[in-house]
């Protein structure tokens, strides 16, 4: 039978039952103690269930893992005036390899994230990754969201049937929650951005100047 657009809304908001769980805090939505320490090294290497997106060299000196929200404004900050140069320095010369975990912090940044990893394509996941947040005030503040991500999600190939499909699928949100689940209570994030730089965190959206002076001295010990 085909969804509606209503039901679609509904789909979307299927994450909301997964998120109860996690006992929402008020601002950020989400509770993640702060750790005491760092997360233990092996424990946050390991992927998720659907398993990790990543550039560069897996054998670069130097890990980052991001974790993000599609409708979060301080990720797509960092995506458009931080990533490019970020690329261009360091993960495209073999010295840092990136990693980015979904952490969605409402039902509708779940779907985007789905309809990422749903792209039709290879390696399609980060290039949609890139085109929500670029055009994320069209959709994710717009007032009708989810029609807003199907406009694009057709502009990359998606038919209608394929996107209800993709926010149909239960086990991919449940990938996603997952990911998420364990960032929050092992790993302390409880807002985005978050990154973990060889194992050490970091709270908001680094500049380039500020991932500079956090590179040099671990690449000097490379």
């Amino acid at each position: 039978m085909t969804l509606t657009r209503r039901r679609l809304l509904e789909t979307a908001a299927l994450a909301a039952a997964s998120f109860a769980a996690l006992s929402l805090a008020p601002r950020f939505g989400f509770s993640g103690a702060v750790l005491a320490q760092e997360p233990d090294p092996k424990d946050l290497a390991e992927p998720g269930p659907l398993g990790d997106k990543a550039e560069g060299n897996a054998d670069a000196p130097i890990t980052m893992i991001e974790y993000a929200s599609m409708t979060c404004g301080h990720c797509a900050h960092f995506a458009a005036t931080t990533f490019p140069e970020l690329k261009k320095k360091y993960i495209d010369t073999g010295k840092v390899r990136f990693i980015l975990r979904e952490f969605p912090l409402d039902p509708l940044a779940a779907a985007g994230f789905m309809i990422a990893r749903c792209a039709p394509g290879e390696d399609k996941y980060f290039p949609v990754v890139d085109l929500l947040f670029r055009e994320q005030k069209q959709w994710a503040y717009a007032d009708k969201p989810v029609e807003g991500l199907q406009a694009l999600a057709k502009q990359i190939g998606f038919t209608q049937e394929s996107f209800e499909a993709c926010l149909t699928n239960q086990p991919l949100l449940d990938g996603i929650n997952s990911t998420r689940a364990k960032a929050a209570e092992k790993f302390g994030v409880n807002s985005t951005p978050t990154f973990f730089i060889n194992g050490k965190i970091y709270r908001g959206a680094l500049e380039i100047a500020d991932l500079d002076k956090i590179f040099q001295p671990l690449l000097d010990k490379a």
